[in-house]
């Protein structure tokens, strides 16, 4: 990467960021845990500048319900009711723009009934194809407000870059209003992808918890992965420290999707969404996706094996449940439900990998999905073939040590906060 591009891209950045003071110094109520820091997010930082940035541009923008104001309206209705901003089209991701669809799903094409506005669909698209549904939408500028959760195979991360590469494609400008990531941004965590894995669950190398928020990682992919980049801008946030968590925010929190119905989810996920390589539950169909986990048949020794690990921040409760979908619908099965008692400790990617470990030495009954998918997870066979050959929690996380200090190195040239 030469030095001249990642200048480029600081200073756009920089622009935008400056545009947008004004919002930055504006008064209001002290969130609930932030030390009297009032975070203020990148549409409201966009939006108390008069959407300059945006003058003369016709606007698309690409986003879901997590889209939203402090005070819960959605940021296309509240665009939509400003004439400061010609907004002309949604474009909706994976669940759809007001998120009906379940996991795999979407909305399709149509008009949004509240808004009159055309929605387009972009899930399992990009390219020329994406770039096409750019282009006939007749946007100049496409703009990215989506809440992440701070994982690698969250898909949403993806659409942005599929919408930066397409957007490049169509020669539009794009640029992406920041929100936090939930789970921090200390630090990342986890296995590396390995390009031969790509799939949307993981397009480029970046860690399995990437501690970063949606407008750094814009910065990563530009400087980084598109082999040519888009003219991009990022309206960062005020008030956000990495070391918070979401409820410091003091945003309400919106379902980024079916199954994160909370930022406890969230915080658990990029570890414990491994489970989805097993033929055990990840807790799909319950109210506790994610942090129950189990199937039929399993032992009553897995938590007590999981607690034997020590592992840092959590304890694993013995637990039963009944999926209403997905894995064992409709049966009562055995398994733990994730209890995290001490988040500053706690490091889901390594609990993932002890509650694997633990799962298939506890019951017999333990296989991964024949796809192996949970090398699409993991980024590599490294996970997998080393649970098989015995290794313990400790040989497992130390073997993509390597690859996550090179990752770190370079993530650190896009952070925008402190």
């Amino acid at each position: 990467m030469k030095l001249s591009r990642r200048n480029l891209f600081a200073t756009t950045t920089a622009a935008l960021a400056a545009s947008a003071a004004p919002a930055a110094a504006a008064s209001g109520p002290a969130s609930p845990r932030g030390g009297g820091r009032r975070l203020r997010t990148g549409f409201e930082r966009l939006a108390a500048d008069g959407y300059r940035p945006l003058d003369g541009q016709r606007v698309g923008v690409v986003t879901n319900p997590t889209g939203i104001t402090r005070d819960a309206r959605h940021i296309v209705d509240v665009m939509h009711g400003d004439d400061r901003i010609d907004l002309i089209a949604v474009f909706g991701p994976e669940h759809g723009f007001r998120g009906t669809a379940q996991a795999g799903g979407s909305e399709g094409r149509h008009d949004d009934p509240a808004t009159g506005l055309p929605v387009y669909d972009t899930y399992l698209k990009s390219g020329q194809e994406l770039a096409d549904i750019f282009t006939a939408s007749g946007v100049d500028t496409v703009v990215f407000d989506i809440q992440d959760v701070g994982a690698r195979f969250y898909t949403y991360i993806w659409t942005l870059f599929d919408c930066m590469e397409s957007a490049r494609l169509a020669g539009r400008r794009f640029m992406v209003l920041d929100r936090p990531n939930p789970v921090t941004g200390r630090a990342a965590l986890g296995p590396v992808l390995h390009r031969e894995f790509a799939t949307f669950v993981g397009r480029q190398p970046i860690s399995q918890a990437h501690g970063m928020t949606v407008a750094e990682l814009a910065r990563l992919f530009n400087g980084e992965f598109l082999p040519t980049p888009v003219p991009l801008e990022t309206v960062s946030m005020s008030g956000w420290k990495r070391s918070d968590f979401y409820d410091a925010s003091g945003l309400p929190w919106v379902p980024p999707s079916p199954n994160m119905p909370t930022p406890e989810t969230a915080l658990v996920y990029s570890g414990t969404c491994l489970f989805e390589g097993t033929n055990l539950s990840e807790g799909r169909g319950t109210t506790r996706p994610f942090e129950l986990l189990g199937a039929e048949g399993i032992g009553r020794g897995w938590a007590e094996e999981a607690n034997g690990l020590g592992l840092a921040g959590v304890r694993l409760r013995e637990a039963y449940f009944a999926p209403t979908f997905s894995k064992f619908q409709g049966k009562t099965i055995g398994g733990v439900q994730v209890h995290v008692h001490d988040r500053e400790s706690f490091d889901p990617v390594r609990t993932g990998i002890g509650l694997l470990i633990t799962a298939r030495r506890s019951w017999s009954g333990f296989a991964w999905r024949p796809d192996h998918w949970i090398d699409k997870l993991t980024g590599s066979t490294l996970v997998r073939t080393m649970i098989d050959a015995g290794a313990d929690t400790d040989e497992v996380t130390g073997g993509w040590q390597e690859e996550l200090a090179e990752f770190r190195r370079t993530r650190r040239e896009y952070l925008l906060y402190r």
